[in-house]
């Protein structure tokens, strides 16, 4: 039997039980891929870290949610990118490697920041459903919608839906009845993240991320790095003046809230930042 050590974190956090949580395997060599789908079942958090030696990084990331793998995500690349700096005393920049590519990070102290892989000309897709009908599956109107629903891809695709109001963003409310009528990314997930800039606060976003569970239903996000990226892309992609900054605030409907940092550099370079909070250690034998 071997004896595996993990670590608890919540990133995007301000607070001890703030941010979204995440699982990181300190040292998962001798683990195949069925049992780490099986580790993050066990866990049952949105996503579940893996970590194994690179030769193109300081460490090789594998992610997976309860249902399959990931090629990159965000919330998973800052907490365990807080996690190496420690276990291979990397300092405050490096890169990790994921299916996606290798992505850079760095840190101020607890606060980390990882440049998102395919950041210069993001992937962009028309959403496949009439505004009006995409609108309907969240709840709203096509009113609500400041544009056009659309696919973006910075490392991970994901359906982008801007909105007129932060009013809108809170009344969203997908309707899980009809989830066969969602559009599909290129890994066959249905996801939606929507939001809205506030205009009494320059600079402030509101969002929320919503996708579809296993066995049914709609869940929701606390704090979704990959989608905040995206949303760099829609900026870019938008023909947005660059540079640009935003601070996102999502999680509050879940109770879970997440403070994420945006910048879009002029060269078209897309930051996510936010907190990353250890709150514990364990390990798990196998």
């Amino acid at each position: 039997m071997t004896t595996y050590a993990y670590r608890l974190l919540n990133v995007f956090a301000e607070s001890t039980f703030g941010g979204n949580p995440l699982c990181v395997f300190e040292d998962a060599r001798g683990l195949d891929d069925a049992t780490m789908q099986a580790l993050a079942l066990q866990f049952n958090l949105s996503e579940t870290t893996f970590i194994l030696p690179s030769e193109r990084a300081a460490a090789q990331v594998r992610i997976f949610t309860t249902g399959y793998e990931m090629r990159f995500a965000g919330h998973p690349t800052l907490g365990t990118a807080h996690v190496v700096r420690e276990l291979a005393a990397a300092g405050d920049a490096f890169s990790l490697e994921f299916k996606a590519g290798v992505v850079p990070v760095t840190a101020q102290g607890d606060v980390w920041t990882f440049t998102a892989p395919h950041a210069g000309a993001p992937r962009t897709a028309p959403a496949g459903l009439p505004d009006a009908q995409m609108a309907g599956l969240l709840g709203l109107t096509a009113a609500d919608l400041l544009a056009p629903p659309v696919w973006v891809d910075t490392g991970a695709d994901q359906l982008l839906v801007p909105l007129r109001s932060v009013d809108a963003v809170r009344r969203a409310q997908p309707d899980g009845s009809r989830l066969d009528a969602w559009p599909q990314s290129s890994l066959g997930r249905k996801t939606a993240y929507v939001f809205a800039f506030d205009p009494a606060q320059p600079g402030q976003v509101v969002a929320r991320y919503f996708f579809t569970k296993q066995g049914g239903g709609v869940a929701e996000d606390p704090g979704t790095g990959s989608a905040c990226a995206n949303l760099g892309g829609w900026i870019v992609a938008s023909g947005r003046a660059l540079p640009a900054t935003c601070r996102i605030a999502q999680g509050e409907a879940v109770g879970r809230p997440c403070a994420l940092h945006l910048e879009v550099t002029a060269a078209r370079a897309i930051r996510v930042g936010g907190r990353v909070i250890e709150i514990g250690r364990g390990t798990v034998t196998l």
